[in-house]
């Protein structure tokens, strides 16, 4: 069988894609992936192919998620479900440190735990530029944060590019999607034509051609490259939601009195919801708890949102108390100031945020309606160089 590069493209039949994850397995990574729980679809250790969520899809509105069988045996005929990858990069819950009380005083105790070495199956591109994203906020600055950094080293990840898009999917306006561009060591787009089921698959590294020498692969004719870049255009013009991005930033930060925020603030429950499910929201608090006795004591990172009211509080109280202004913070950082502090908008267009509000909060409603009776703000036009 052939060396391959960087960047060749080859074929992975139906049958042996359970090749792949056992030559993962084998190189000693915990392969994660998408399966079925609780009526969803969810990322969870997996150990074969079977345990993929074989001929389902779901069906997905504002407010609204439900499971529907497929006829054809997709592997990946999804979209995005209720979770990200962040939750195994940035878990919710993070142990930071315990300490035992002895005649001394107190004893930090050390980890012992090591961290896995991670395979992500099936990452989307929108959550591939989310965990991007995380790179840039939590190790692409000044400091970096060990919890994530533990974890994204060694990273394998296999992305999935998408052939058919979700009722809340708006990818294409974001860039992100429906395409993986960068960032994964495989990238494979599933096609079943017929009788006809295979991953066109693209090497993105040499660490992902090293992984395909232990599987069973074909070259790739330009028949097969072909069909997999028709069916992702075709995904790429059936977005089920669409955002104007053409000035954006300055258009969020002309109108920040407009009455659309009183409009979604009535309808808001401060619940999170968005915040949890969506891949690049960050935020955390620390607590710390002991034991009744006060002889052992632990720090925890948890996940936190600016949807609490307890997430602005400083001394004195709480800087956002209603929920006006906390869903201002969170959508005007999300579209706006995230570009000033990370060079990158903060929102991939996966949909998450739509699907999983109970009450149907649609972000890219809430910016048309800013859009069409607000402050647009004069194209920039650049001024020519003296």
């Amino acid at each position: 069988m052939a060396r391959l590069d960087v960047g060749s493209q080859v074929i992975i039949q139906r049958e042996h894609f359970g090749e792949l994850l056992e030559a993962l397995q084998k190189k000693s990574y915990k392969t994660i992936g998408p399966t079925l729980r609780e009526k969803a679809i969810v990322y969870e250790e997996i150990e074969s192919v079977n345990q993929l969520p074989v001929g389902w899809t779901e069906k997905q509105e504002k407010g609204k998620y439900r499971l529907v069988e497929r006829s054809d045996g997709a592997l990946f005929g999804y979209n995005v479900g209720p979770q990200s990858w962040k939750s195994y990069l940035s878990p919710p819950e993070v142990k930071l440190w315990s300490a035992r009380k002895t005649e001394n005083g107190f004893e930090v105790e050390e980890k012992s735990d090591e961290m896995p070495q991670y395979a992500f199956i099936g990452v989307r591109p929108c959550d591939l530029s989310a965990i991007n994203i995380l790179d840039r906020v939590f190790l692409d600055d000044e400091y970096q944060d060990n919890v994530y950094g533990e974890r994204r080293k060694g990273l394998f990840i296999v992305a999935v590019n998408c052939t058919e898009a979700g009722n809340t999917c708006f990818c294409s306006s974001m860039g992100t999607g429906p395409r993986s561009r960068e960032g994964y060591d495989l990238a494979i787009t599933e096609i079943i034509d017929g009788v006809d089921h295979f991953f066109v698959t693209d090497v993105g590294t040499e660490n992902g051609a090293a992984v395909l020498e232990e599987v069973t692969w074909e070259k790739a004719g330009d028949s097969a490259v072909e069909a997999a870049e028709e069916r992702i255009n075709e995904a790429a013009d059936s977005m089920g939601r669409d955002l104007d991005t053409d000035r954006l930033r300055d258009l969020l930060f002309n109108n920040f009195e407009h009455p659309q925020w009183h409009d979604v603030a009535e309808r808001c429950l401060s619940c999170a919801n968005c915040t949890m499910v969506c891949p690049t929201c960050f935020c955390h608090t620390v607590e710390e708890v002991t034991d009744l006795e006060g002889d052992h004591a632990e720090r925890w990172r948890i996940w936190d949102s600016c949807f609490t009211l307890g997430y602005s509080y400083i001394h004195g109280g709480s800087v956002r108390k209603s929920t006006l202004s906390r869903y201002r913070q969170w959508m005007t950082h999300k579209l706006a100031s995230w570009h000033d502090q990370f060079g990158t908008s903060g929102c991939v267009g996966c949909g998450r945020c739509i699907t999983w509000c109970p009450v149907g909060i649609d972000i890219t409603e809430e910016t048309a309606a800013i859009r069409k009776s607000g402050k647009v703000p004069e194209e920039k036009v650049d001024q020519p160089q003296p």
